[in-house]
């Protein structure tokens, strides 16, 4: 029987290979710690190599040109990663779990036990050369155009792309915030670039209670450092136009505890999981499942505050989202820039005269960010920027100084 781990992760590379779908936040939700410890190792491993990991394995089949199942590629990759680069797992363990999950009807193709079987035994005869001959496949088999893509809007000079391209292909280490006063968990420090951020040391143990105890929360520095920007104007009433997870949401409330807080959220488990937060964290909001542009266009009391975090390609994210890197394809990203300008407009027409408005994506690709904020600057004469940064209007971390997500914002007042 295969092991949840294993199961899980293959789960998580069918979704992804198999069927277009990015990786659910919750798809290693039901594992214990050790198990989601592992199955995140593998999965990361297998996303960020799978350009490789394929290379190898074509010239050791019978008819590379043919190729072999998603359910048999998934299998070997999962051995291979491990075999190479998780020297905590046992050979026998890495070689008869990939064999199998092949033999699983759901996960695998099952005439393919032979044939994982002695691609793996082979080479697990010697775990460092086969390490050594994936690390010495060209890195370029792991970027996609979309990838480049990527690159290019985050730097649109070449120095330094190979420089990022590293860094995203390392697991990023999370960030934290905390709720409550008092001392903080071991191995958690302040960090000044944002106002309350903390990161955790080299070694030093994930925080799991004091996050289960509600006296701290998981957000990335770049949502932090956007959300420390400077408004003095009152703020009675706030929108959240995109609310889901919370992390934002939370901000808004500890920032603004007098103002009345609106919270939109389109998917309907999301936004359960938004309400679960929000509670968790005692925060007093109204949260609303509904499109944000829909439920704007009904028209009513205009917002002080309106935090618009739009959809976008998530093109930030890929060091967090790995998967990314293969689906960008099947982004319509014309789609996307059309929602985005959409939604502006409607948040234009709900924000109060003096009012603060703030777009944010997180993705590198200027016409999800600039393009639409001086769009949107050209089409309404009423709507000015406004300085709420130390960096102005705009807020956008250098990507190779930076240690947060890919993110763009932008501040905006109404006359």
């Amino acid at each position: 029987m295969v092991t949840p781990s294993r199961s899980a992760s293959a789960h998580a590379l069918h979704l992804v290979f198999g069927e277009g779908q990015r990786v659910p936040d919750t798809w290693d939700a039901d594992l214990s710690h050790e198990d989601a410890s592992l199955a995140q190792a593998i999965l990361g491993l297998c996303l960020r190599r799978w350009g490789r990991l394929m290379a190898y394995l074509n010239p050791r089949l019978k008819n590379p040109e043919r190729g072999i199942p998603l359910g048999s590629q998934v299998a070997l990759a999962q051995g291979l990663a491990q075999l190479a680069w998780l020297p905590g797992v046992g050979t026998h363990a890495a070689v008869n779990e990939a064999v199998e999950l092949v033999a699983n009807r759901e996960l695998g193709f099952p005439p393919h036990r032979g044939l994982v079987n002695a691609i793996l035994r082979k080479a697990s005869s010697d775990r460092e050369a086969l390490r050594a001959e994936l690390e010495g496949l060209s890195p370029a088999l792991d970027r996609t155009p979309w990838a480049e893509r990527i690159l290019k809007g985050a730097l649109p000079q070449p120095e330094g792309r190979e420089q990022l391209w590293t860094r995203l292909q390392t697991p990023p280490s999370p960030w934290f915030r905390p709720l409550t006063p008092g001392p903080l968990p071991e191995g958690l420090e302040r960090d000044a670039r944002a106002s309350e951020a903390l990161r955790i040391l080299p070694g030093a143990p994930f925080p799991r209670t004091w996050l289960q105890e509600g006296r701290g929360m998981v957000q990335d520095l770049s949502s932090q450092a956007l959300m420390d920007f400077r408004w003095e104007a009152p703020v009675t009433r706030i929108l959240d136009a995109c609310a889901a997870p919370g992390g934002k949401t939370t901000a808004l409330a500890r920032r603004f505890p007098k103002a009345a807080l609106f919270a939109l959220e389109q998917e309907p488990r999301r936004a359960q999981r938004l309400e679960e937060n929000l509670a968790a964290r005692g925060i007093n909001a109204q949260v609303t499942v509904g499109e944000a542009g829909a439920w704007m266009a009904k028209g009513g009391r205009p917002f002080d505050l309106i935090l618009l975090d739009a959809p976008c390609s998530g093109s930030g994210t890929i060091q967090k989202h790995p998967e990314l890197v293969w689906l960008g394809h099947t982004l319509d990203l014309g789609r996307l820039q059309s929602i985005q300008a959409r939604l502006l407009d409607q948040a234009v027409a709900r924000l109060a005269s003096g009012g603060l408005l703030i777009y944010a994506v997180c993705s590198w690709l200027p016409e999800e960010g600039e393009a639409q904020a001086k769009a949107l600057l050209a089409r309404r004469p009423e709507i000015h920027s406004a300085q709420v940064w130390e960096s102005g209007s705009h807020f956008r971390p250098d990507p190779l100084e930076w240690p947060g997500e890919g993110f763009q914002g932008f501040a905006f007042t109404k006359a």
